[in-house]
Parts: structure tokens; sequence; C-alpha cells
């Protein structure tokens, strides 16, 4: 009981940190159509939002157990509602790019906060897990309000405001820092797992980034090339989005029975194959088919590598320290999927993403 209790304060966090990120496509879209930016000039305020966030992950990396969870949470959530408030209420460029700056190092924080408290659970997997579905719910419910209800690029911005608002009083449950003495005989301890961290670090990087150059896509793809409606692609995506619900909750009922090489391994032969499919799509069936079995998957195998890096520190340095070199991927997925669809042609982009993720699919696998 005492665990559960411990938990859901952290997947509050959780939920508030990675929402901006599950947002990012109407956030990026909205941007684009209400402030006059193109599509490129967009994005890139999207990915100065999650670099910010990213390095918030590698500043704190080691230091909230010196500072304890309460504080740095409470510092995240201000920061995140200050930030993303401002840049609802902002009409020029340059105050919604500062804006999204100082919102996006505040989530970077609260989602460094829980993934450090996520490491220290009994079972990280089915904590981790938790969060990603209560995400994913959260994100879920606001696209099918959002676009009901107009207001630009303000709404967006405005329901990340509010979420980190309402999870600030769970920080109340949360631990407070450590005594001195007990403080700094663990920060002296050496990151353990050093050459398995780093591999498993760098291959969420480049798998992160694979993924998110398809998510970045995906809309083009279906209006562009298989030539459908605006409603019927987003009919698809909210499909997709209940799919990966199902998956997330399947994640965490399968939990650590199966071990972690095998959901990880085979999951991202599967979502390799699902880019590919996706993005060579010429109908609706196949784009449909593509999009749903990636968005299944993805979910489960992240909830699998999350817990992966937890399992790696106790104190949670890796669990930081690859969630944000998955933030910098996910940062960069947008900008390098616009670039090879351009310049090779959504077919040809599949190919060399899904190739990058089979690529990284056997060591992040063998560290499993």
């Amino acid at each position: 009981m005492s665990s559960r209790r411990a938990a859901w304060p952290l997947v509050a966090v959780f939920t508030a940190g990675y929402l901006a990120s599950y947002l990012l496509p109407t956030i990026v879209g909205r941007l684009s159509v209400h402030l006059g930016l193109t599509p490129a000039q967009a994005g890139l305020v999207g990915s100065a939002l999650l670099l910010s966030s990213a390095s918030a992950g590698f500043t704190l990396a080691g230091r909230v157990e010196r500072y304890g969870s309460r504080t740095p949470a409470r510092v995240g959530l201000v920061l995140a509602a200050v930030g993303y408030g401002s840049a609802a209420l902002a009409g020029s460029v340059p105050l919604v790019v500062a804006s999204v700056m100082v919102g996006g190092f505040g989530s970077g924080t609260a989602t460094a906060v829980a993934a450090a408290g996520i490491a220290a659970q009994r079972d990280p997997h089915r904590t981790s897990s938790l969060g990603l579905l209560t995400v994913s719910a959260t994100a879920g419910a606001l696209y099918l309000t959002i676009p009901h209800l107009g207001g630009g690029h303000r709404l967006p911005f405005a329901a990340i405001a509010l979420v980190a608002l309402l999870v600030w009083p769970a920080t109340t449950r949360l631990n407070g820092p450590t005594a001195p003495e007990e403080s700094a005989s663990r920060i002296t301890g050496r990151l353990p797992h050093r050459r398995s961290g780093l591999v498993l670090a760098g291959g969420m990087l480049v798998w992160s980034m694979a993924q998110n150059a398809l998510w970045g896509v995906s809309s083009r793809i279906g209006v562009v090339q298989v030539g459908l409606s605006e409603v019927t692609v987003g009919a698809v995506f909210a499909a997709a989005l209940g799919a990966g619900l199902l998956g997330v909750m399947g994640a965490g009922v399968l939990g650590a029975r199966v071990g972690r090489a095998v959901p990880i391994g085979l999951g991202t032969v599967v979502i390799a194959g699902s880019i590919v499919v996706s993005s060579s799509a010429r109908d609706l069936g196949s784009f449909a088919t593509g999009e749903i079995l990636w968005n299944t998957v993805y979910p489960v195998v992240l909830s699998y590598l999350i817990g992966l890096a937890a399992s790696l520190d106790v104190r949670g340095r890796w669990a930081v320290l690859a969630g944000s070199a998955s933030s910098v991927g996910v940062a960069c997925g947008p900008l390098l999927g616009s670039v090879l669809s351009e310049e090779a042609g959504y077919p040809a982009m599949g190919l060399i993403l899904g190739a990058a993720t089979l690529l990284v699919a056997a060591p992040v696998t063998a560290v499993a």
C-alpha cells in the first residue's frame, strides 16, 4: 500500500512533464496557422521546447536526490505553468518562443523528478506504464476537445499550464531533501553500468528520432500521398491513440513476466515494419494499418525502455539521462522527417527510418 501511495504523485508529475511532447503536433500546427509561421519555423519552435526540456534533464541528472523530489517538482510545475501560460497570452513570435523555452525547461524538470522517483520504486516498469497511460489518456481527451474550441495556439498552451497547476497539490506527497550526511554519501557513488547506460541512452536518442520523424510527417502522408481529407486523417489518428492506450494497459498487465529483451526487441522490429507500411501507403487501409499498429506498439516499447533505464541505477540517474537523450531525439525527429521526405520521398524515408530502427534494436536489446 505504501508503494502505491508513493507512486501516484510521481505519475501525476510525470503526466504534467510529458504532456507537452504528446501535444506537439497540435502545437506546431496551430503555431503555423495562427501566427503565420511556415511549417519548418513552427517545427523549430517545437524543437526549441523539447531541447529546453532535455537540457533540464541533463542538468538535474544525479541532483534530484540532493534537493529531494518536492522542491524541484514544484519549481518545474511553476515554470511550466508560467511559461506555457505566457505563451498562451503572447501574440508575437519572440514572446511565444521565449515562453515556450521557459515552459519546456519546467516540463523537463518535472519529468526528471518523476524519472528519478520511478527508478526507486519496487516495480519501475509498472509505474512508468501507469504514467504513460495517464499522459496518453490526458492527451487523448485534449485531442478530442481542443479542435472543437478554437482558440488558435493559445488553447494547447493553456491546457498544459492548467494541468501543471492541477498537479501542484500532489507535490506535498513527495520526499523532501535528504539529510546532508546521507546525501553526501550517496552522491559520491559512481554511476553504475556506464557502458550499458551509454548504449541505452544513445539507442533511445536514435529510436525516438526515428519515431518522431514519422510522426512529424504522418499527417502529410495521409493528405498528400494517400489523398485523404484532414477529417479522415484525424479519425485515423484518434483510432491510433486509442490503440496506444490499449497497448500501454497491456504492457502494464504483462509487466516483467517475459523480461525486457523480448518486448523491446520484438516490438522494435514491429515498429520498423509499421514505419515502412505507413510511409509507403497508397490507400486508407494500409495507412490506417501502419499508423494504428505503430501507435499500439510504440508506447509498449517505450514503457520497457523507461523501466530498463530505471533498473540500471536506483537513484534514477540513467533514467533521467536516457530520458533526456530521448527528448533530444524527439526534438530532432520532425526536422529529420521533413528533410528526408522532401529529398527522397515518403517511401524512401520510411525505408531509411525503418532500417535505423532495426539497427538500434540489436544493441538496446542486448542491454535488456
